[in-house]
């Protein structure tokens, strides 16, 4: 009699994790990273703009890759990949902000 009950609810749990997991694997928006790259847009819109610490080109990221760049953000989140600036920029951003992020810069040319 338990199992009847057990199996159930073990059902609906894993369910409700698969929608979780789903919810977390949300497409970017670009229209949601427009608002979001303001401050990005700074230095990565400009033509021929250089990073002073270290001294870097700043690269164009309209037009890039939307995996690459939420693989790269992701890392420079993270720690993985490091610049100072970036790390410092992209600290506070959420997994979902860094791909509306990358969806906006994909779109653009």
């Amino acid at each position: 009699m338990r199992l009847k009950t057990l199996f159930p609810g073990l059902a609906l749990a894993a369910l409700a994790g698969v929608g979780t997991a789903q919810a977390d694997d949300e497409a970017g928006d670009p229209v949601r990273g427009e608002r979001l790259a303001d401050t990005c847009m700074g230095c990565h819109a400009v033509e021929g703009a250089r990073n002073a610490y270290p001294s870097y080109r700043v690269p164009k990221l309209g037009g890039q890759f939307e995996e690459y760049l939420v693989i790269a953000l992701e890392a420079y989140r993270d720690g993985d990949r490091e610049h100072p600036t970036m790390n410092a920029q992209a600290r506070g951003f959420s997994d979902q902000e860094l791909r509306d992020m990358a969806a906006f810069f994909a779109q653009e040319r």
